[in-house]
Order: C-alpha cells, then structure tokens, then sequence
C-alpha cells in the first residue's frame, strides 16, 4: 500500500478536481498523506533540521544515553512502558515560549518562528481544501479551532535515538493524536514512522526532497462526524541511526468549544411516523433536503408538518 501524495501544484487548472477527490480519499479512508510543492522555503527547512540536529548532538545526546530509560533497556531488556525518544515542545501560539528553552543554538528562534508562519499558511490552506470536500463554509475549521485567541500552535520537537535492541521497546507507542492538523518535517534517511491501515502496519518512508507528512487528530474526526479519521500510529526504534522528527500542531485554542459541524449531523430524535409524512410527498426527490427538514423538526420545529 503507498500512501497518498498530494501535489499543491495540482490544485489550480485541469488537475483540481482529481486532486481534490484524492485528498477526500486520503482523509477519509488513511487518515495522512504526502505533500509535495506546498510552497514552504526549501532551503528554511534544510536550516530548521540542520538546527535541530545541532541542538541535539550538544546538549541532549549523552545526557538521554544516560537517562533512566537507557539504563532500564540496558538492565531489564524489554520495555513496553516507555518511548525511546528525546524531545521537547515549542508553543508559538498563542504565546511562544522559545525563549524559555535552554541552550538553543543562535538563530534558532528567529528562524523557527520564519518556518512556523509559513507551516500556519499551510495548516490553513489544508484546512480549507478538508472543509471543501466536506461541504462546509471554507473557514469553518478555523473558526471552530479559535476560541478567544485563534488556533493554537506548537512543535514536538524529537529525536529516536539509535537503539542498540530496537525489538525491545518503542520509538514512541501506538497513539492517535488528541488535536487538529498535524505537519511534520521528517529525517529523510533513517525510518520509523508506521500508520495503522486495514488491520496493518504501513511504513512512512523518509521524507525526499523535503516533502510535507500529514495526519488528522481526533479533533477533525469529532468536527467531521467520524468522516475524516484520526489514526493509530508509531515509531519503530532503529538500530541503523538516528531519527529526526519536527511535528507542527495546528490544534483547537484551550477554549475552543468542539462539537461536529451540524451540517454533518444526521437527523435523531424523530418519530418514525413524521418521517413517512415528509416522505410521502418527497420520495422521488433528493433525500439532503429531507435529512435537513427532519433535523430541523429534532431542533424544535414542530410545525413544520401542520
């Protein structure tokens, strides 16, 4: 199974419309895909990894081979409680705490906060293409994620170490992530990362060329009515290098109120009797506009049939 790749540069002229359907697809039935030609500086990502890389070779490398999680798969071997990774969390948004970070490498701050403008435009844009193929107002997504001070964002920051027994714990354990829309700048040599599909494990290659690596949090599955999936994922520890991870969140403000898209809503709470009513008179029509009548007899209308 390959996993879905979106070209950005298809989504202008003759190609929109396949892109578009390929996008629904990956959403709906993968829950992640690829993009390429998203438009974020090549060369701006090339620096964030080269800085993130930096950072961990001085300041973070000895001290986890030292920590109580080498030590416990040194002495004990298998350890299924645990994650073999180093790393820490960047919020921008609403507020930054870069500052607060120890020991980051000159520039790094201000080179991070270039790239997360560019990777919020792209969260952006995604979300309004999702909200495309889901029917709904192109910033409804946004909107629904805002609360009082926007969307908030904020960067996983990790390394999986290389691991000298791989086959005794995990990079990072099986999880779906709690948020919105996930963008991750991946190492593109060292392997790892696996998705759950049809029962089985997928392997996410490298990313090439800088490619963009997405997946859906639980928060677009709550907002989608279940269409649009949060997925199991992993990280397989590597025995063969080190893997770098930069994971951009462009979740719900922390007072942001979630619930599905009512026009993603099903009818519910009507007697079965009032629906052959509506029925009778509109059985060789469109069945949207009578979901849309039942559901607003549910909400209170009950005049609607007098």
């Amino acid at each position: 199974m390959e996993i879905p790749v979106i070209d950005f540069n298809e989504l202008d002229g003759e190609q929109k419309s396949k892109t578009m359907a390929l996008l629904h697809e990956a959403c709906e039935k993968w829950g992640c895909f690829l993009i390429k030609n998203h438009g974020i500086d090549k060369k701006l990502m090339e620096k964030v990894k080269h800085l993130v890389n930096t950072h961990y070779e001085e300041n973070l490398k000895q001290q986890f081979y030292e920590s109580e999680i080498a030590k416990r798969l040194e002495s004990k071997g298998h350890t299924p409680d645990v994650d073999w990774e180093s790393s820490f969390f960047i919020w921008h948004r609403p507020v930054s705490n870069m500052e607060q970070i120890e020991n980051l490498p000159k520039g790094f701050c201000s080179t991070m906060d270039e790239y997360i403008a560019q990777m919020i435009e792209l969260a952006e844009k995604l979300s309004e293409l999702m909200c495309e193929n889901l029917g709904l107002a192109r910033d409804h997504i946004k909107g629904a994620f805002s609360g009082t001070k926007g969307p908030s964002v904020g960067t996983k920051v990790a390394k999986y170490p290389q691991c000298p027994s791989p086959e005794l714990v995990r990079g990072l354990r099986e999880h779906t992530d709690a948020g919105g829309i996930i963008l991750l700048l991946q190492d593109d040599q060292v392997p790892g990362l696996q998705f759950l599909k049809d029962g089985e494990w997928v392997a996410i290659p490298p990313s090439k060329d800088n490619t963009i690596f997405v997946n859906t949090g639980d928060q677009v599955e709550i907002l989608s009515n279940g269409r649009y999936r949060s997925v199991l994922h992993r990280v397989m520890a590597e025995k063969n290098g080190s893997r770098l991870s930069i994971a951009t969140f462009y979740n719900p403000a922390g007072d942001a109120i979630i619930s599905t898209a009512s026009k993603l809503l099903y009818p519910n709470h009507f007697r079965f009797q009032d629906y052959l009513k509506l029925y009778a008179t509109t059985k060789f029509s469109d069945k949207g506009p009578r979901f849309e009548s039942m559901k607003q007899m549910a909400n209170g209308n009950n005049g609607l049939f007098a």
